[in-house]
This record gives structure tokens, sequence and C-alpha cells, in this order.
């Protein structure tokens, strides 16, 4: 089934936008995004360890966050979302290989998008959930570094 051309454009900037980030320099993602999904890949190194040696609790947040930000970000056309609220929940910890986390739109109303968001570790076990409330901030997406 072919995509509407206007969200079709819409997921490609937003996934430009997020490559864009400065802060992804670090990172180096790999980004997919549909209507309420998002998916975000990285690759792990030694830099995003704690003193233990393992991944710090950071990375953990920002993929579950990232992930769930554009998830709910594709319904939004015009403005760039803001997270309100994020509970995380690290599971199982890792220090090697990649992390995907997966964000799913489960509610939405006129003022707030409601986003589960799960992490997976390179054999596909869960390593951390989360859920966030996002709602629609006033930053117009066309001025967003890499939202063409």
């Amino acid at each position: 089934m072919k995509m509407n051309p206007i969200k079709e454009r819409h997921y490609i900037n937003l996934e430009n936008m997020y490559l864009a980030a400065p802060i992804n320099s670090i990172y180096r993602p790999k980004i997919e995004i549909s209507e309420g999904w998002s998916q975000i890949e990285i690759k792990l190194n030694d830099g995003y360890h704690h003193s233990a040696g393992a991944v710090h609790g950071s990375v953990y947040f920002k993929m579950l966050d990232d992930s769930a930000f554009f998830a709910a970000n594709s319904f939004e056309y015009e403005v760039f979302v803001l997270t309100t609220s994020f509970t995380t929940y690290i599971t199982r910890p890792v220090s090697s290989g990649i992390i995907k986390a997966i964000g799913k739109v489960v509610n939405q109303n006129k003022s707030q998008f409601i986003v589960e968001s799960i992490a997976y570790n390179s054999e596909g076990k869960e390593i951390a959930r989360g859920n966030g409330v996002f709602v629609r901030g006033k930053f117009l997406l066309t001025e967003a570094l890499g939202y063409m």
C-alpha cells in the first residue's frame, strides 16, 4: 500500500532533524519513523560506560525518550513536541553491541500524547522500558535544524 506523500515527507524530515541534532554526533544513531511509531538504534562503545564498565543510565534514557518523542511527533506536523514527564525502568545491564529502542503512541488527545518505549540488546532481550507524556510546543518544525 502506498503511503500518503505528506506523511512520508514528514517522517523523512523528522528523521533528518534527529540526525542533524548536534548531540547525535556522539551517538551516530539510525532512525526510522512511521505513524505513531519510531525505532532508533545505536552501536555501543566504551565511551558510553560508567566506571563499572556498563552503559550509563543516561544512554538508556536517551534511547527511550528519543524513540517515544519521534513516535509522538509523527502525529504533529507543525510544531516540536515536548517531553513533560518520562519514567525509565532499566531491567538489564548492557555493555556492548547494539541498543534498539522502539516507541509507540498508546494514547492521544487534543493536548497530549502518551507513549511507551522498549529498548532491546543485540540478542533481542529487553533491557529497559519507559513511558512518557508529550505535549505540543511552540517551536515550529520548519525552524528546527535538519527539518526541511
